[in-house]
């Protein structure tokens, strides 16, 4: 009884799997075939035929509103200079940048009027609209900024011990830099993508010490900085790469439990106004409050005698 049920549900899953194979069958091989040739898609038809386009992009968008503003070259090299540093190195993000500045005061003066937010006083709401709208993209930026200066602090000592390694394995600094930036495309992509710069820099002609000076440049980190300056002097008067490298990445692995060491010294003095503010109203409260209570209750026995 028992292999007789067994063989009537292996039976049952074969044809039940034959069936589904059959009625999905023209839905796999469109599958495949998209995968095969994606050109044969219809959405690339349709962009090879007609020249349409299934996303627009934001630049598009932007487009209308970055033309508003006045600009000047100064004021375009400092901003392409943060954009940079942010790790936003082509020229269109310049005119997003702008268009946002424009375009987002807009859509909070929008939101406003959606919200019916004005009718607590529109003169101060439109006005704080598009103030914050216009400040709101410095602010972006800035934190970008900083979040990829931090990545890149965090991860360079790390990035030099791998270089030593590949240094003292034979390698010369050229493509150690290169086995890096391989190494660590997906663990610090920050990090990876300026060494894959100053490599394609070198190949495109320019010299060592000003492939170094430029990653100085993008990147605006202190820390950047004093290794750069170190290969280029290391170069220039011939002494071991490997061991600078291990002494720089020792000193700035020490220089990091300095500042920790700072931060926590300071967590003394920022715990004051949290403590007065926050915590010592509230344990007052709690302990006086009772004696208050008794002393005001033994008041209104004292005065009705």
């Amino acid at each position: 009884m028992t292999l007789a049920l067994l063989t009537f549900i292996a039976i049952f899953m074969l044809i039940t799997s034959g069936a589904l194979l059959l009625a999905y069958r023209e839905a796999l091989l469109n599958r495949l075939s998209s995968v095969v040739s994606p050109a044969s898609s219809p959405q690339n038809l349709l962009q090879r035929i007609f020249g349409v386009r299934a996303k627009t992009s934001i630049e598009e968008v932007i487009d209308p509103f970055q033309k508003i503003l006045p600009r000047s070259p100064e004021e375009v090299g400092v901003i392409q200079k943060r954009l940079i540093w942010a790790g936003y190195r082509k020229d269109s993000y310049v005119n997003i940048f702008y268009g946002a500045k424009v375009a987002v005061p807009l859509l909070l003066c929008i939101l406003a009027t959606v919200t019916k937010a004005y009718h607590y006083g529109p003169f101060f709401v439109y006005a704080l609209a598009g103030g914050l709208g216009f400040l709101l993209p410095d602010f972006w930026l800035g934190n970008r900024i900083a979040a990829r200066q931090l990545k890149i602090r965090l991860g360079l000592p790390e990035a030099l011990d791998l270089m030593v390694i590949c240094i003292e394995a034979g390698l010369g600094i050229d493509q150690a830099v290169l086995r890096v930036a391989d190494e660590l495309k997906m663990s610090q992509p920050e990090i990876a993508d300026e060494l894959n710069l100053v490599n394609l820099e070198q190949r495109a002609g320019r010299a060592r010490a000003d492939a170094w000076r430029n990653l100085a440049e993008r990147t605006d980190v202190d820390s950047v900085r004093s290794l750069c300056a170190m290969l280029i002097q290391t170069d220039y008067f011939g002494t071991s790469i490997a061991k600078s490298l291990r002494v720089h990445s020792e000193s700035l692995r020490t220089q990091r439990r300095q500042q920790a060491e700072e931060q926590a010294a300071k967590t003394t003095v920022k715990l004051v106004f949290p403590l007065v503010f926050c915590i010592f109203p509230s344990l007052f409260v709690v302990v006086l409050g009772p004696s208050l209570i008794i002393v005001f209750d033994a008041f209104e026995k004292y005065l009705l005698h």
